[in-house]
């Protein structure tokens, strides 16, 4: 009897109007920002409570919203879980064994001394994908120091390009935590993701770099510290006992995860359209090229060259292994919170509904996903918060929609160049980055704020242009 008057009260959707479904959707976020940024609860339970508000609102007896929350957390973290897990144990091994300072040196050793920008750029772009965005530029501000003392140029000139690379790859190249989160709640191929990130994320990235670092170092000159500042990390190369990786270890370990995982997007692509036969062969290819399988191998090739082979003890690689997954169980149990979101908009009908209703609209998929990242970005300041609730609420629309993978995959960049825009106050790495390169907080947003927008607005055109040829 209960349960008749509850769904009296709170009719089925398809019975309400599209104008009441997206009221729903919207009072769901507002109330996601207020309990994030006004009462300060973890974004991980004020997803679960936006969720349940969703549910309740949208005419799900109660047992039906257990159970979303239930299907929706197991079913996004039974991927990403294991994703973000091996990703971070992965760069945590880089990390300690001094391989992105091998790799950063090396680069503009290579570049020579009026390219540095450039190898910084390209330095950034490749240690983010295993490490994540923080750790990357703690490990690598030191050679920003030491270029800047030994140029007399403006902190800026070197750390813009960097921070470019760094947050272009963080947010666009899988196995990072964000791009991997939205492609599982979108339902895409990860290959799909990678290939596009790496195309549209590097002209973006020097955009971003570079350019915009040459332009801003000339009107803000920002003085690195003295070689005894204790901004140097602990991190640095000339604390560890044994000399760094080779630059050719690094760019292997970072390159067969990658590769496999490529290898069998196109395996899959050759299968579906009839160029190749299922054999055998094809299937190893499947399983080898598995983001789980890729990430163990190149896990495992990781601990033995750059540490057990290197001395480490198996002591301390067990310690370092339990430290990378600390970081990342944050990141996972709020992935999954925005699974129950996605989950609960797709089992209440607002998803088909408002996907129905969007049909005849000119809103392209691609700027729509743009814009719920960037809405929720610049509002709470998360970037994996945004990428979350932004992938939640398109996922059912782009399930109706019936895109193919490499759409699918653009709206992932879409939605990760969204999340990008405006970092400012409210964003953890906007004082990150104001403390390392020394700047107060205006210098902070005409120098790191501008570059970010640069990055979500670049990544917008060139999906939407890469859009018309996919």
């Amino acid at each position: 009897m209960s349960e008749i008057l509850f769904l009296h009260l709170n009719p089925k959707p398809y019975t309400m109007s599209t104008p009441y479904l997206v009221f729903i959707v919207v009072s769901a976020v507002a109330i996601l920002l207020f309990l994030v940024l006004k009462l300060k609860i973890s974004a991980f339970i004020s997803l679960l409570i936006a969720s349940i508000y969703v549910g309740i609102l949208s005419g799900m007896p109660l047992e039906g919203v257990i159970n979303s929350i239930q299907n929706g957390m197991g079913g996004t973290l039974g991927f990403v879980a294991t994703v973000v897990g091996l990703g971070a144990i992965f760069g945590q091994m880089l990390e300690s064994s001094g391989g992105a300072v091998s790799l950063a040196h090396t680069l503009i050793k290579k570049f020579g001394e009026k390219r540095a920008p450039s190898a910084m750029v390209v330095a950034g772009f490749i240690v983010a994908i295993p490490v994540f965005f923080d750790v990357g530029f703690i490990i690598l501000v030191p050679i920003i120091y030491a270029m800047a003392r030994d140029t007399k140029k403006s902190l800026l000139f070197y750390g813009i390009p960097l921070l470019a690379g760094l947050a272009v790859t963080h947010s666009f190249i899988p196995p990072t935590p964000g791009p991997v989160a939205v492609a599982e709640i979108i339902n895409v191929q990860l290959g799909w993701v990678i290939l596009f990130g790496v195309i549209l994320g590097f002209p973006v990235a020097v955009l971003a770099g570079p350019v915009w670092g040459r332009f801003i170092s000339k009107r803000i000159m920002v003085h690195p510290p003295e070689e005894t500042s204790d901004l140097i990390t602990e991190n640095s190369e000339s604390d560890s006992l044994q000399p760094p990786p080779s630059f050719r270890l690094i760019a292997i370990l970072i390159g067969i995860p990658l590769f496999l995982i490529l290898l069998n997007t196109l395996s899959d692509v050759l299968i579906s359209k009839q160029i190749i036969a299922k054999t055998t062969f094809t299937n190893i290819v499947s399983f080898l090229g598995h983001p789980f399988s890729a990430l163990i191998i190149a896990t495992l090739l990781a601990i033995y060259f750059l540490c057990i082979r290197r001395g480490m003890s198996k002591k301390t690689v067990l310690d370092l292994s339990t430290k990378a997954l600390g970081p990342a169980g944050i990141i996972i149990l709020i992935t999954g919170a925005g699974g129950v979101f996605k989950e609960v908009l797709v089992d209440s009908g607002i998803g088909k509904i408002l996907a129905e209703s969007m049909a005849g609209s000119s809103l392209p998929p691609i700027f729509l996903a743009w814009m719920l990242a960037a809405i929720v970005r610049v509002t709470q300041g998360s970037a994996t918060v945004a990428m979350i609730t932004a992938a939640g609420i398109m996922a059912p629309l782009i399930q109706e929609m019936n895109l193919t993978d490499p759409h699918r995959a653009l709206v992932v960049l879409a939605i990760a160049s969204g999340a990008t825009l405006l970092s400012h106050v409210n964003d953890s790495g906007f004082w990150l980055v104001g403390k390392y390169l020394r700047m107060n907080e205006k210098q902070t947003l005409q120098s790191w704020t501008v570059m970010e927008s640069i990055i979500a607005v670049g990544g917008l055109v060139t999906t939407m242009i890469a859009a018309l040829f996919v």
